[in-house]
């Protein structure tokens, strides 16, 4: 649909009756938004040849009185019949009155909705007052026809939707059995099914959120119910009041339009929109049943009967009766190779060794510092072989510490891989009942909600 061409009239002819027709327009949006009727004071503004407002706003003011407005309404729409049924929606529903609107008002207010092009500012504003409630039940169907018709399925990225919906989600999901080999998680035939089933709890909450934010509000009046009849003053969103506006000549430029896909997403987000987040959910049904699907069959795979698992930087083959001897005998060996610090002779203990006997020997013949001397080397001999003694056993203890651990963790790994296994069996009962359910919630769809 055009967007906004209210103003391609020239006023510049008659600048009073502009004035008074825009001031007048002003006064009865205001008092439209905060008391939902119009102005006591009878319409005092001149026709504009060719300008489709003056008879707009007579057509409008008749409707609020419960006069005919056929022949204004007439008028108006001989001049721009699409502006004058954007600006007759709007009106009413932000004065809490949609359910004055003819049926045929919206379809030729809303136009055509277009995957290729962005969703018009006017198209938003009637999408936001059909969802909260301002047409009443048939509204709120007339756009989810709109928005059936596009098969959007067809041509999104279910992960968009996905992060939509729950944004955030971890990259690894560590299941009870796992949570003392945490590492054991990341390993894709463990991580797979794990990841599915808590993605699929996550985006069963997401929905029964919405679902019951929704219900919730049926149970209880919400604003811009057609029944109380309340005015714009209690919208949670301003587009329908900017729209109209911006209709009448006193809004600024118009912000950047939006595709249908982004406004969709972001209506799915966290945070959004209840009323929106509804129609949202309702077109991301048939992705939803998909991914669900997926996710389900995912959370059933099986566990692998074996497996390789990384223990203290080695590989080691993990089997239902225990680890497999070959790669444990092979990480031992690598333990050992590379806890064991090779170490040459001795030879400076032996060299001091030698030249303490000969000192003492001299010191036989000759003077007794020789004696001290020799005393001195061997003493210092001992010492160092004293310290390499020590240093071998500090490695041999190193060894045997690692090798002891590695065993403890691969006896751990088979049974935290036995309890993987028996849990899977628990996580795809609860993946099933979060599909069925999923399934159960987006089944409803917004109508249910009347």
């Amino acid at each position: 649909m055009g967007e906004f061409s209210a103003l391609s009239t020239d006023l510049t002819a008659s600048p009073q009756a502009a004035t008074e027709l825009h001031r007048y327009a002003e006064a009865l949006l205001a008092h439209l938004a905060a008391k939902g009727t119009a102005p006591p004071a009878a319409p005092s503004f001149s026709d504009v040849p060719g300008y489709w407002l003056p008879p707009a706003l007579e057509a409008l003011v008749a409707l609020l009185s419960g006069d005919d407005p056929l022949e204004p309404l007439s008028r108006a729409a001989g001049r721009d019949q699409q502006q004058t049924a954007l600006f007759l929606c709007l009106a009413l529903a932000v004065s809490g009155q949609g359910s004055r609107i003819h049926a045929s008002w919206l379809g030729t207010a809303f136009g055509e909705l277009s995957l290729d092009r962005p969703v018009s500012h006017g198209q938003r504003s009637l999408w936001l007052a059909a969802a909260r409630g301002a047409y009443g039940p048939a509204g709120k169907i007339f756009v989810l026809r709109k928005l059936d018709a596009l098969a959007v399925q067809e041509h999104a990225d279910p992960e968009q939707w996905v992060q939509a919906l729950v944004p955030g989600e971890p990259s690894v999901v560590v299941p009870p059995s796992l949570a003392d080999f945490p590492e054991m998680a990341e390993i894709p035939e463990l991580a797979r099914p794990s990841v599915a089933a808590a993605r699929l709890a996550r985006l069963r909450g997401r929905c029964a959120e919405i679902t019951s934010t929704r219900q919730s509000e049926h149970d209880s009046p919400a604003p811009l119910d057609n029944n109380p009849a309340t005015p714009a003053a209690a919208w949670a969103e301003d587009e329908p009041l900017a729209v109209l506006r911006t209709l009448i000549g006193q809004g600024g430029p118009a912000g950047p339009m939006a595709s249908l896909s982004s406004y969709l997403l972001d209506d799915l987000r966290p945070g959004a929109d209840p009323h929106l987040a509804a129609i949202a959910l309702h077109v991301a049904a048939p992705i939803l049943r998909g991914v669900a699907e997926e996710l389900e069959a995912d959370s059933r795979l099986e566990p692998p009967a074996t497996l390789t698992v990384p223990l203290l930087g080695h590989r080691i083959h993990l089997r239902p009766e225990g680890p497999d001897a070959a790669s444990l005998a092979a990480a031992e060996e690598s333990i050992l190779t590379e806890g064991m610090v090779p170490r040459g002779r001795p030879w400076a203990a032996l060299v001091l060794i030698v030249a303490g006997v000969a000192c003492l020997a001299g010191a036989a013949l000759g003077p007794h510092l020789l004696a001290a001397a020799a005393v001195a080397m061997i003493g210092l001999a001992g010492w160092q072989l004293w310290q390499r003694r020590k240093l071998i056993e500090a490695d041999a203890r190193y060894v045997a510490g690692q090798v002891n651990e590695l065993k403890e963790l691969a006896e751990g790994a088979v049974w935290a891989l036995h309890a993987y296994a028996r849990e899977s069996e628990t996580r795809a009962k609860q993946a099933a009942e979060d599909a069925a359910e999923l399934t159960r919630l987006i089944r409803r769809g917004p109508r249910a909600a009347h």
